[in-house]
């Protein structure tokens, strides 16, 4: 069994892997190094088995999403190739750097209790900045609404080494997420059905739950592309952000009595939302969050089904940030991580 498998998952991507698959085999620290494609119609399969012989293809048999095409990848390594004790999942326009891996590794190595982990994700194109997918480290406010140190929103802040620390935050992203394998099969992987978006969070949502922690590595970086699959002015990526919060959300909000009425205020402000949309003339998003709500309701049956498992698995609760970060950032001006009231004490139990 190996360390670590680097994973790479590709659709259509021919042009990412000729960039940064290079620079992923320069940094890889001896570790084997996979690319896992989705049913690719360009020719991406093709380059990399006649220009990475080294590299280890995996052909899935179709486009199953971020979430069910790592599930088969992951799957695959573990049945084929004899697993791993640890995956990292950089997306395929991530541009690695030298000793990404190894202050990871150590901090998984040094505290078993950490079952994901991050490193920082700055811009490719704006190098001294905090990337809009995962920044230094993420975290649910509880409304279910997304935030990370570094990146609020719009305000992306440039980094002077404030995130330079480890520490323990709720999600780590999917951009380059390092996890334990066993721990990813024994909860069964990313939720399928969230296709893409968010199906980091959940998964790290429920690993907390079963008493296992998150964190962030300020030692290592990474640069992020960002939308090279679905570029974030595509309805389709408002539509799949909006409906798997709600997934996200119902599933595994602890059983406190408030959970309808949080979606009460998820819809108003989600209502809010559509119509900053419809202010610009991004008409095509508004429908988009329309059908994210119509989604939900109709996933109800399945989601109450995999709540239920959920709670009765529940050995631990995790710490959501206790206020709202839309009222934070909209209402009271908290553009940045350190304005924030009580977030020293979030995600450090």
């Amino acid at each position: 069994m190996d360390t670590l498998a680097i994973v790479i998952l590709n659709y259509n991507g021919q042009s990412f892997l000729a960039k940064f698959l290079p620079i992923v085999l320069s940094y890889a620290e001896g570790y084997p190094v996979y690319v896992a494609d989705s049913a690719s119609t360009d020719h991406s399969v093709a380059y990399v088995r006649a220009t990475f012989p080294n590299v280890r293809l995996i052909e899935l048999p179709y486009n199953g999403g971020y979430a069910g095409g790592y599930n088969m990848a992951l799957e695959y390594i573990r049945t084929h190739y004899g697993g791993a004790r640890y995956y990292v999942l950089p997306n395929s326009d991530i541009e690695v750097t030298p000793g990404w891996i190894s202050p990871i590794l150590s901090l998984l190595e040094a505290n078993p209790q950490i079952a994901a982990c991050q490193p920082k994700i700055r811009s490719y194109s704006q190098r001294d900045q905090f990337e809009h997918a995962g920044a230094a480290g993420g975290f649910v406010d509880w409304l279910g609404y997304v935030f990370c140190r570094g990146r609020i929103f719009a305000t992306f802040e440039t980094d002077h080494g404030q995130y330079d620390d480890n520490r323990q935050v709720f999600w780590a992203t999917g951009a380059c997420l390092f996890v334990r394998a066993d721990l990813f099969h024994q909860v069964g992987g990313f939720d399928a059905s969230f296709f893409a978006h968010m199906e980091e969070i959940d998964l790290c949502w429920r690993l907390q739950r079963l008493g296992y922690q998150v964190w962030a590595c300020g030692q290592s970086t990474v640069y992020h592309v960002g939308g090279g699959t679905l570029h974030k002015s595509n309805p389709q990526k408002t539509y799949l952000n909006y409906r798997n919060s709600l997934f996200m959300l119902y599933k595994n909000w602890p059983a406190d009595g408030w959970l309808w009425g949080k979606f009460l205020l998820r819809l108003v402000l989600d209502g809010v939302s559509s119509l900053l949309f419809l202010k610009v003339g991004q008409w095509r998003d508004v429908l988009a969050i329309i059908r994210a709500h119509f989604a939900f309701y109709r996933h109800l049956p399945e989601l109450h089904r995999q709540r239920k498992v959920l709670l009765q698995q529940q050995k631990a609760d995790a710490v959501l940030y206790p206020h709202s970060i839309v009222w934070s950032y909209f209402m009271k001006g908290e553009r940045l991580f350190k304005e924030m009231r009580d977030v020293s004490s979030v995600s450090q139990n």
